[in-house]
């Protein structure tokens, strides 16, 4: 609170008056300003009696959350402005051409740039105090950053010439940047992921496989033992996903590949009206194949290396990296309340098994001090890129809700520990955008990258218009054929009016897709009244009006509707037979409005219930606004903020809302 007045006299308040008329008539030199404390904020009272705000250091699970933040480069505002003027005026390629639908895998050909690569953990000894081990990791990764930022630009500049020495032929969009995760906390995670699993779960979306396994992952994890796991099947379908396996098999050879789904349709209740609800359940045969799998590598792991097997001696003392004996049939029979104990990342760690020469790699040393003991358990890692379901299969193998799952990539921010069963445990690693020669629109259509955090909307939006018909897949009407025609005022003799000309069909365009998309949904700007192209293509939050467009829900923008798989689409690997028709990657499917309902919102009250768990998602609403979208799709009611001026007047209620969509 500002100090309180002091009373002075009147010749001390005259003397003050001829100082001020003097420093402004320019006698008397200014004297140096005196800076103001900062007034502290009380901080209003929360619902749970915490104040909100008042405290002046953040709260532990606070700081590690905002720790945890994935980090991304900008784009720049002339790639934005560049591609936005492109969007309107280039047209798109109808009908889609049969190749779009096979995936590119050498989509940098005639370009020479050094292969990326994943940053390593620099080799440590036990004598190592904690702050010299952070000062070397840190030294690295600046370097390693240094050096892939120079890469990733000279594969952009190359591209840049490619496009201008045709450019003139055929004009195209500029080619944008790559993301990779540039924060050293989250490349952390993956590393004590690595190193504390005798086994890797790597998961795949089947849409496109090879796009969430980029050749600098597989290299990282060349020396461990991975089962290539293919998720969101029931996207694919079966006969792209028999597709992509027999291409990894050829492109992978000894890696198990296996295709998993992740939920089921809830049966029918009064309480839901009709409206679909799912649940994390896998089915029996993609369990028993998954379990198939990890058996097989574990079998790999109790055989002792040629180089043991050929010393008698080393032979006799040869201790197996892994636990001997597992209950399998535990593992079929595990789910529900008595699975998924979680344990803490400090204890995960000490209950480590022995360190080997195969972890010497990763940055650890092989000690005489303390011999190699057979494990307690065995450890499974699930790792993958962000948004490819790595929690959705954890809580389908656990058959409950064990770990919190969302549409919006990232969700995980620190990597999770728990049982499976008593001999096995898995361990749930926070999903990383792996460095790889990938353009930004891909990243973007495929789920990798925060949808929230996507500012090139319309080079996003052209390049899915490319590959799929999206006026088709939204029964969109082109945006001129909404004018009004324009009247012929001629006056003809009879017989020689003219007939009425055949509507020419109209070329579309990427902003154009928008906008007729806006006109759909009665999204318009406030002042000018125009259609909201920019909402149309990505909006955290949107309105809950009924419209004849049907992608699955009401507030669903475009590149949400892709990156969610509410359109869905698939790949077919490279070598695969042209399709005779002109569907590009879209698969078409019956969506119904039910699909809608999101389980986001069940997520978010079921983490309330602990203290701890709360605070810290308390930080994740105030560092980024993923936690709004999921707020925004959970179909609550809103204002109507996109039927006109004065449509945020109406407030809907529940029933009626329901009602509507109903």
């Amino acid at each position: 609170m500002p100090p309180r007045r002091k009373p002075i006299s009147t010749k001390q308040k005259k003397a003050e008056q001829q100082l001020r008329r003097a420093i402004k008539r320019g006698d008397v030199p200014a004297p140096e300003p005196t800076k103001k404390p900062p007034r502290k904020r009380k901080g209003r009272v929360g619902p749970t009696g915490s104040r909100i705000g008042a405290q002046e250091t953040p709260n532990a699970n606070i700081e590690s959350a905002r720790r945890l933040q994935s980090a991304f480069v900008k784009v720049s505002t002339a790639f934005l402005e560049e591609t936005k003027v492109l969007a309107s005026n280039l047209s798109l390629t109808r009908p889609v051409p049969a190749s779009k639908a096979i995936f590119d895998d050498a989509n940098n050909e005639g370009v020479d740039t050094p292969p990326l690569t994943c940053p390593k953990r620099p080799k440590w000894r036990f004598d190592m105090t904690k702050d010299e081990v952070e000062h070397n990791e840190e030294g690295l990764f600046k370097k390693w950053i240094a050096e892939h930022d120079s890469r990733v630009e000279q594969w952009r500049l190359q591209l840049e010439e490619q496009r201008k020495a045709t450019g003139a032929d055929h004009p195209s969009m500029p080619p944008s940047i790559t993301h990779f995760e540039r924060n050293l906390e989250v490349w952390r995670q993956l590393w004590r992921v690595t190193e504390i699993s005798e086994l890797l779960l790597v998961l795949l979306d089947s849409r496109c496989p090879t796009l969430h396994y980029p050749p600098a992952l597989s290299t990282y994890l060349e020396k461990k033992r991975v089962v290539l796991v293919l998720t969101k099947v029931d996207i694919s379908g079966l006969e792209r996903v028999e597709a992509w396996k027999s291409y990894l098999h050829q492109k992978h050879p000894g890696h198990p590949i296996v295709e998993v789904e992740s939920y089921v349709e809830k049966e029918a209740t009064a309480v839901h009206q009709g409206k679909k609800q799912y649940e994390p359940h896998i089915p029996t045969v993609f369990r028993e194949r998954l379990i198939a799998a990890i058996r097989q590598v574990h079998g790999e792991l109790l055989t002792p290396p040629e180089r043991v097997q050929s010393d008698p001696e080393k032979l006799k003392n040869w201790v197996p990296p892994v636990k001997s004996n597992i209950d399998w049939t535990a593992l079929f029979e595990a789910r529900g309340e008595q699975t998924g104990l979680h344990v803490g990342s400090s204890q995960a760690d000490a209950q480590r098994p022995g360190l080997d020469e195969d972890n010497s790699d990763d940055g650890s040393q092989s000690t005489d001090v303390h011999p190699r003991q057979e494990p307690d358990f065995l450890t499974i890692g699930l790792i993958g890129q962000p948004n490819v379901g790595k929690s959705s299969l954890l809580n389908a193998l656990f058959g409950a809700r064990k770990v919190r799952a969302s549409k919006t990539p990232g969700k995980t921010k620190h990597f999770q520990t728990m049982f499976w069963t008593s001999d096995v445990r898995l361990v749930d690693c926070p999903g990383l955008v792996m460095p790889n020669y990938t353009p930004m629109e891909m990243q973007v259509l495929s789920g990798i990258l925060p949808i929230s955090r996507v500012s090139a909307i319309p080079a996003c939006i052209h390049y899915a218009a490319q590959l799929l018909p999206l006026e088709r897949v939204l029964r969109l009407e082109h945006p001129s054929l909404s004018e009004p025609a324009a009247e012929d005022k001629r006056t003809w003799r009879e017989g020689m009016r003219p007939s009425a000309d055949k509507p020419e069909k109209k070329r579309w365009t990427a902003m154009e897709i928008l906008t007729a998309y806006a006109n759909a949904k009665g999204w318009v700007t406030a002042k000018a009244g125009r259609p909201d192209v920019h909402r149309a293509g990505n909006a955290s939050r949107c309105s809950n009006q009924v419209l004849p467009v049907d992608i699955g829900s009401q507030n669903m923008t475009v590149l949400r509707a892709l990156a969610e798989g509410r359109i869905h689409w698939a790949f077919w690997p490279p070598g695969s037979k042209l399709p005779e028709d002109d569907l590009g990657i879209w698969i078409p499917h019956d969506v119904e409005e039910s699909e809608a309902e999101s389980d986001d919102q069940e997520d978010d009250n079921r983490a309330a219930a602990s203290d701890a768990e709360s605070e810290a998602e308390s930080a994740e609403d105030e560092g980024e606004t993923d936690e709004e979208e999921d707020a925004g799709e959970s179909g609550a009611p809103g204002l109507n903020v996109g039927i006109g001026r004065f449509g945020a007047l109406s407030i809907v209620d529940d029933d009626e809302s329901e009602g509507s969509e109903d």
